[in-house]
């Protein structure tokens, strides 16, 4: 009995040590990608409880989540011979298990290399100024060339964001100089435009005042008693016979001619 105890209590353990080696959980995010003596079974497995069999298959899990991918800073020639430095980030997932582990060896590093050299040749055909301004159309440019090279591992490729761009500083300080002047360009046109447009002004108001002298009259009365609310300051003026002409009697004038 004791012999038959040991034995009893040896294959336990071995039935045991068997669920835990078959028993398997995945979970919701995950996959589980299954060879069999070698060969890749049709259909991974997960989410939840399943059962492999021990020393004959062997599982590879598979994040199904939306992966952050650092891509390393860059040293690029634009299309206008600027060397800059620029950093990008991608957001990729995996949509196909079984061709992420199978059609490459390393679906991270495989994906990192495609985008820093796709990187590097997509902002070698555009400017800086192209670089600077249009961003967001340069983003869908490489979201698309990444996308297209990785389907085959079967990743899909969200998102690609540049960053940042590292401008050398004498290329800084140029750009300051450029935007100053441009500035001051803005400015003087602006000037000049303000001043065209208070002399059409002033020809106007000179064709009314030859159409209707009285106004200059009136004019010149109003700007003296603008300058008269002071009490403070003494002003003579000159007044020209032409000007107070239309104010006096004309029959006083009539009168002294006779």
């Amino acid at each position: 009995m004791t012999a038959v105890a040991i034995v009893l209590v040896v294959l336990l353990f071995l039935l045991i040590l068997f669920l835990i080696g078959a028993l398997k959980v995945a979970r919701e995010y995950e996959r589980g990608v299954i060879f069999r003596l070698g060969r890749l079974l049709p259909q991974p497995k997960g989410p939840g409880l399943f059962f492999l069999i021990p020393i004959v298959d062997r599982m590879v899990r598979v994040d199904l989540r939306t992966i952050t991918l650092q891509i390393p800073p860059q040293d690029v020639i634009t299309k206008d011979n600027v060397p800059v430095r620029v950093n990008a980030v991608a957001y990729f997932r995996i949509v196909d298990p079984k061709a992420a582990i199978v059609q490459v060896e390393n679906y991270m590093a495989a994906t990192s290399q495609i985008a820093q050299t796709t990187l590097r040749s997509v902002l070698g055909q555009h400017s800086l100024d192209e670089l600077l301004s249009e961003r967001e159309k340069i983003n869908t440019i490489l979201q698309g060339i990444i996308d297209e090279q990785t389907a085959p591992w079967g990743i899909k490729v969200a998102i690609v964001e540049i960053k940042d761009v590292e401008i050398p500083q004498g290329m800084q300080r140029a750009m300051a100089r450029q935007a100053e002047a441009e500035r001051e360009r803005r400015a003087k046109v602006i000037a000049a435009e303000g001043e065209f447009q208070a002399s059409e002004r002033l020809k106007d108001a000179a064709n009314v005042i030859e159409e209707h002298p009285v106004a200059l009259q009136l004019r010149y009365l109003q700007t003296l008693l603008e300058l008269g609310s002071s009490a403070s300051t003494t002003i003579v003026f000159p007044a020209p016979i032409d000007v107070i002409t239309p104010f006096l009697p004309k029959g006083g004038n009539s009168g002294s001619s006779s």
